[in-house]
């Protein structure tokens, strides 16, 4: 036969060229949920095949079919070389993969907020570097998938990230190929699959059976069953619905069919589910990917056309139970040409696969194989917030970050998702509240280092936010210092052991506001000072007493105001020193009463005054206005002067008595 695939029952074609390359071999593997694998031996004349001319192009292997169809396995060739040469070719080989393998040669982190696993998928798919050759079909989707508010690619390939998401959505998928393609189809259930043409009984004839090799048919048959877990648990615990995550609303369960065999319950926590109705469609995941994997068939086959994700149904089996359809999960096949040697030497093609494959009635869900990234230790990272926002938070007093390993991140306020803030104190309405604000450098942890839970955890200094004071000079303070919003001020509450300085510094940037609901207790061991303003509001009593002197000094005006009455007592003496003038306004009675004597002294003039009536003393007089003076004595009355005495009236004067003696 002529060094030419032509009329050959398998070929294969790349872009070196028709029959530049000629098929030999191809074993290959091929897996729901995996990435196939396809291991070719070829042939040609050319000794000279650099590896760069086939390397990274894409390579199509057709194989006629029994009915007399084709199918085909396309991919990219991800290795190749020479290994050998025998008496007429040079021999080559090539390992073939669909373009998700090429998802492995890129690691990345990076963030995803608020979009579904198909979203996120397509996107990485779609990345240029692919160079497009990405061909993403979701036909076979029928779940409905929620918005992930926070989702990382943490230090893995992005076919790593890729794949644990759709594992973890409890999606799966495989290829189908065409002369010139092959696109990857995403499932989730048994409505993705439908019957491979041309399988819809494929006849079982044993080893032994007389035509095996005159026609497709399934030579060896091993039905075999395990115990599995018949339920799966998960829990999760939300935050912003605490009370009720915490009794058991995020509690869901997922349960196999009926079965002679107890119920082992697998349980996992955090399910990493925010609603009951996503914990159910993760359980019922978890459950089928179990559950599946406990009925499995094994058998060998010389049909051609056997691929994973396709139905086929089985015929002839001496079991009745066994006649019915089945999912190819798995297959490992061989598919051997001629050696093109001559005509008398060339011998027909072999193809051997052997497959596994689970009853159509049995959910399918692969086992999860990738692990979670998690994220070993904390990390730092920088607090961001809306543009011009020197503080960035919500109600519940959570922040914005940027992480230092983000490179898409813009330092904004949609960086990351809102991290909580760990508080020494959090209790219902009461507790501490220090909210980091933008630019400061935060420790963040992630919650069983799962990269999509951070939470801070504490600040840092850095040498662009170095401490409030020169370190290791002032190493005795210890601080609580603010810093005015849009200002320079600050408040602060600092305190200093240094020995014999010892001191608490408290500032107050503007107000200082203090409310004592009982007892109020200040000791002073020396002196008091206070060299600003103070405002003192108390709402209901005052007591104040003091232990032995008290001393005020007012610098300039000092004015007390009593809304109803004052009781003074002083239980010795009183000295009042006014050093200006003094007024006394009363505006009911005055009672002035003394124990002993009473002494008034002014040094110029004492005046009484009531209405036109006056009485005026002065050092060398007294004198009496009225309209009216009247003087009585109930007994004596002696009016004496050492000199001269005068009385004069302007009209009348009248003098009466019982007996009048004048000199």
């Amino acid at each position: 036969m002529p060094d030419t695939q032509a009329n050959r029952d398998v070929s294969v074609s790349t872009p070196l060229g028709a029959d530049a390359l000629l098929f030999h071999r191809m074993n290959g593997t091929e897996r729901l949920g995996r990435l196939p694998e396809y291991r070719l031996q070829l042939f040609s004349t050319n000794h000279a095949i650099r590896i760069d001319e086939v390397l990274g192009k894409s390579l199509t292997v057709r194989l006629d079919l029994a009915d007399g169809k084709e199918r085909y396995w396309n991919g990219i060739v991800t290795r190749f070389g020479m290994t050998g040469w025998n008496d007429k070719f040079a021999v080559y080989e090539a390992t073939v993969h669909p373009w998700l393998w090429l998802l492995k040669r890129s690691s990345n982190c990076r963030i995803f907020q608020n979009r579904t696993v198909i979203e996120i998928v397509k996107e990485v798919c779609a990345a240029p570097i692919y160079g497009g050759l990405a061909d993403l079909s979701g036909k076979g989707l029928s779940g409905e998938y929620p918005k992930l508010p926070f989702c990382v690619q943490y230090r893995e390939t992005d076919f790593d990230f890729v794949c644990r998401l759709l594992e973890h959505a409890g999606i799966y998928f495989y290829f189908t190929h065409d002369s010139s393609r092959h696109t990857m189809v995403l499932a989730d259930s048994y409505a993705a699959h439908s019957t491979i043409a041309g399988y819809g009984a494929l006849a079982f004839c044993g080893e032994s059976g007389a035509n095996a090799a005159d026609r497709e048919s399934v030579q060896t048959w091993s039905a075999a069953g395990e115990i599995a877990s018949g339920a799966y648990v998960l829990n999760d615990y939300d935050f912003e619905k605490a009370a009720a995550s915490a009794s058991g609303s995020l509690l869901v369960r997922a349960r196999a069919a009926a079965s002679t065999q107890p119920l082992y319950e697998l349980f996992d926590y955090p399910g990493t589910h925010a609603s009951a109705q996503e914990g159910e469609a993760l359980a019922l995941g978890r459950m089928e990917s179990v559950h599946g994997q406990g009925e499995q068939v094994s058998a060998a086959t010389n049909a051609r056309g056997l691929y994973p994700g396709g139905l086929f149904g089985l015929s002839g089996h001496p079991r009745a139970d066994q006649n019915r359809a089945y999912l190819v999960t798995a297959t490992e096949f061989t598919i051997e040409g001629d050696d093109y040697a001559s005509a008398a030497m060339s011998r027909p093609l072999r193809a051997l696969c052997r497959f596994t494959a689970i009853g159509a009635d049995h959910g399918y869900r692969p086992l999860p194989h990738i692990a979670r990234p998690r994220v070993q230790g904390p990390q730092t990272a920088i607090v961001v917030g809306k543009p011009g926002e020197e503080i960035w938070t919500d109600k519940y007093g959570r922040i914005k970050v940027q992480f230092h390993w983000d490179r898409d991140g813009q330092d904004d306020d949609k960086s990351s998702c809102w991290v909580r803030v760990s508080q020494a104190w959090a209790g219902k309405g009461w507790g501490t509240m220090f909210i980091p604000r933008v630019g400061m450098e935060v420790v963040v942890d992630f919650l069983e280092g799962d990269p999509d839970r951070p939470l801070v955890t504490g600040c840092v200094y850095n040498s662009d936010a170095m401490p409030p004071y020169t370190l290791p000079q002032q190493q005795s303070r210890s601080t609580i210092k603010s810093h005015s919003i849009d200002g320079s001020g600050f408040n602060e509450i600092r305190l200093d052991d240094k020995k014999d300085a010892e001191e608490i510094f408290v500032q107050a940037e503007k107000d200082y506001l203090r409310v004592v609901k009982n007892n109020d207790t200040l000791k002073v061991g020396h002196d008091r000072k206070d060299k600003g303003d103070q405002t003192i509001s108390i709402h209901n009593d005052q007591q104040s007493e003091i232990g032995h002197d008290q001393q005020c000094k007012v610098g300039n005006d000092q004015r007390l105001e009593i809304g109803k009455d004052q009781g003074v007592t002083i239980k010795a003496d009183q000295t009042l020193d006014v050093g200006g003038k003094q007024a006394v306004d009363i505006g009911g009675d005055q009672t002035v009463s003394a124990g002993k004597s009473m002494v008034l002294k002014a040094n110029s003039s004492i005046e009484l005054k009531v209405g036109a009536s006056s009485i005026k003393i002065e050092p060398g007089k007294i004198t009496i206005k009225a309209p009216e003076v009247l003087v009585q004595a109930d007994a004596n009355l002696t009016v004496k002067s050492g000199a001269m005495a005068s009385i004069k009236s302007g009209a009348i004067m009248s003098i009466e008595g019982a007996l009048v003696k004048i000199n």
